[in-house]
């Protein structure tokens, strides 16, 4: 049998196609009471920037950054997957993981993955294959607060940095395309303008 000969039924038929109520919790309000601000991921970020067309100083990176966090973070899903991280470190904290000691968390073993995993979800799931080399970027070299994050925190805010920094390096080289093309478009269409049929 394939999948495509079983019969799906839409189980969520009626439901509404957007959030309703008040959000009366925010992920950077929760991020900056676990000690982790705006700024300090910007300048976690840039501490490993490298110009790219479109934003070619660390002042365009820098707006580049925050607008990209801002996009990243208006996405419930993801608020969900940084907080799921969030609870993950609170209850290694407390030794209340299961199946894990709280001696293992604290020395964050290496046979265990699921923190790296996470990290690489976020990542992936901001801007695809490339946010995952951006997270194995940050999560080897552990600039800014990366350093002094716990076991899980350390490779979710990594993945949330290296997703967004690849969105930041993509649209911008994009948008610095289009306009380098458009340009050159013009140029064309000036130098064909004196051109005279004969």
């Amino acid at each position: 049998m394939k999948l495509s000969d079983i019969e799906s039924k839409n189980l969520k038929e009626g439901q509404p196609g957007e959030l309703e109520g008040d959000i009366t919790h925010d992920i950077i309000d929760i991020l900056r009471d676990e000690g982790i601000t705006v700024e300090m991921l910007v300048d976690t970020a840039l501490a490993l920037y490298a110009p790219h067309p479109g934003i070619e100083t660390r002042e365009l990176a820098e707006e580049r950054f925050l607008e990209e966090l801002h996009i990243a973070l208006s996405d419930p899903n993801l608020c969900m997957l940084v907080y799921a991280g969030v609870l993950l470190e609170k209850e290694g904290v407390a030794g209340t993981l299961p199946n894990i000691s709280k001696s293992s968390y604290e020395k964050d073993l290496t046979f265990l993955i699921v923190d790296e995993v996470i990290g690489m979800s976020i990542a992936k799931y901001i801007s695809g294959d490339k946010g995952i080399f951006e997270f194995v970027r940050f999560d080897k070299q552990k600039p800014g607060i990366l350093a002094d994050l716990g076991p899980f925190m350390d490779d979710v805010i990594g993945g949330l940095i290296g997703g967004v920094s690849a969105s930041m390096y993509t649209r911008s080289m994009a948008e610095a395309a289009r306009k380098d093309a458009a340009e050159k478009k013009k140029r064309h269409d000036s130098n064909l303008g004196g051109v005279i049929a004969g």
